[in-house]
């Protein structure tokens, strides 16, 4: 018998409605005990309403009831849905009804886990999941809702298939070999095996759009103090979340805001400025600065072009000179004033860069936030990504599964190409099924498990 569980299943704070949930062997046994008007005769999937009581049989709230009975549940197993009204206090003492009655309080993802476990879902849907919950845009909900509809899973078992079929010819051939094998049975392995590569190797390449999909562009957005770092964001996000003065260092640590170009996600990071400086505070804050333009995939170098370069650029291109053309945009701020700064100089510090030259005030701000989405969106070609047909791989775990997949599928077919025995190839070659069955949940462990729904909200 397994533990009966119960959590709050809505977001904690004020709402209309709050849903707990209770599941496993007990859970309809004690939403009776809770129920103070509990009918005789309850229907699965039936809604019923009445009053919340505690295990002292006083009234909580009233709440609708609703009764799932295994296996015809999310978890595969009897369950209970208690939909009172959205305050901490009436959920929270629901919840410890429930536990007064002999339940528990569930861990992050339980419920979700339990449905993995149970069969009800594979574990690239059970990802899925959580990807829906914290989806930001149209497209993130659209891939996350095809994963978990079980697009990914299926286009995995497909080249599992062909590999089990290659796996069997090699078997074949080792258990009744004849005295010499033909080239041609080497030859026919090395076609089979290419094409389940090739087939891995499309879904790597899925990886940096999953990326995107889930974690958004990342944009720092650097520049010495006052130069409108905090008005280009502003701009951006079409309201005004960023201080903005005409006071030097205002931004004195990084701050990080969320946009949509093209229906994909952007995540703008305002920087401190990158300068010597006595202030310990404002050093954190320039320290943050450079992790920030280290794990960005694009930084969007703010310049007053009306004036020569300052001490504070200088700093600024020593630092991130190094860094390739292709993820840099240089924004000359303040063309209304005229461009009087060095854009040779800048440029061919930073070879290969973008250009854009705006202002800042007033309705240009405007015009200067659909000059820079338009940047963005063809520098990660935004308008295919958002409009792919593909199944897309939008995991850390997925992505380690294929590239290890993919380096034993090359050793094997390194191996018969160099006319080593087929029993050793056919060992890398089962490796690589086994990690790919990995991706949907066979054979895993309890320390992957444990990761995968750590990452979820209690409830879920």
């Amino acid at each position: 018998m397994s533990d009966t569980i119960t959590a709050i299943a809505t977001p904690l704070g004020e709402g209309g409605i709050g849903v707990v949930r209770i599941g496993g062997d007990e859970s309809f046994s004690i939403m009776k005990k809770m129920f103070k008007e509990c009918p005789e005769n309850i229907k699965p999937r039936h809604t019923y309403f009445g009053h919340v009581i505690n295990i002292d049989g006083e009234v909580i709230d009233e709440a609708v009831f609703i009764y799932m009975k295994g296996p015809a549940s999310y978890t595969g197993e009897d369950m209970v849905e208690i939909q009172a009204h959205g305050s901490n206090v009436s959920l929270k003492q629901i919840v410890r009804t429930a536990i007064d009655h002999g339940s528990r309080m569930a861990e992050p993802g339980e419920f979700t886990k339990l449905a993995f476990l149970n069969g009800k879902i594979d574990l690239s849907q059970a990802e899925a999941v959580i990807d829906i919950i914290k989806a930001r845009t149209d497209m993130t909900l659209d891939i996350a809702e095809k994963q978990k509809e079980g697009r990914l899973s299926e286009t995995i078992e497909s080249i599992r298939e062909t590999l089990l079929d290659v796996l069997a010819k090699m078997a074949v051939n080792i258990d009744y070999p004849d005295e010499d094998i033909e080239e041609t049975q080497y030859d026919d392995h090395i076609t089979d095996l290419r094409w389940v590569q090739s087939s891995v190797e499309d879904l790597i390449d899925t990886a940096g759009i999953g990326k995107i999909a889930r974690e958004g562009v990342k944009i720092a957005i650097v520049g010495k103090p006052n130069v409108g770092k905090s008005s280009l964001m502003n701009a951006i996000l079409g309201e005004g979340r960023v201080i903005v003065t005409d006071i030097p260092g205002t931004t004195r640590d990084t701050v990080e805001e969320s946009a949509t170009v093209d229906g994909v996600p952007v995540v703008l990071i305002d920087t401190a400025g990158i300068r010597d400086t006595e202030d310990k505070i404002e050093q954190i804050g320039i320290k943050r600065t450079e992790k920030a333009i280290a794990a960005a995939d694009l930084i969007m170098l703010v310049i007053d072009g009306s004036k020569d370069l300052e001490d504070e650029d200088d700093e600024i291109l020593h630092f991130i000179e190094h860094i390739s053309g292709d993820r840099i945009l240089v924004v000359y701020n303040k063309e209304d004033l005229g461009i009087s700064v060095d854009e040779e100089f800048i440029e061919n510090k930073l070879p290969g860069c973008d250009v854009i030259k705006t202002s800042l005030v007033g309705e240009n701000a405007l015009k200067a936030a659909e000059m820079v989405s338009s940047v963005i969106s063809r520098k990660f070609d935004l308008e295919n990504i958002k409009n792919t047909e593909s199944d897309i791989i939008t995991s850390g775990r997925q992505l380690a599964a294929l590239k290890s997949a993919d380096d034993d599928l090359d050793t094997a077919i390194s191996m018969l190409e160099s006319g080593e025995s087929i029993e050793m190839a056919e060992i890398h070659a089962h490796y690589a099924f086994d990690t790919l069955g990995e991706i949907i949940g066979e054979a895993v462990g309890d320390e992957v498990l444990d990761t995968v729904f750590s990452k979820f909200c209690l409830g879920k």
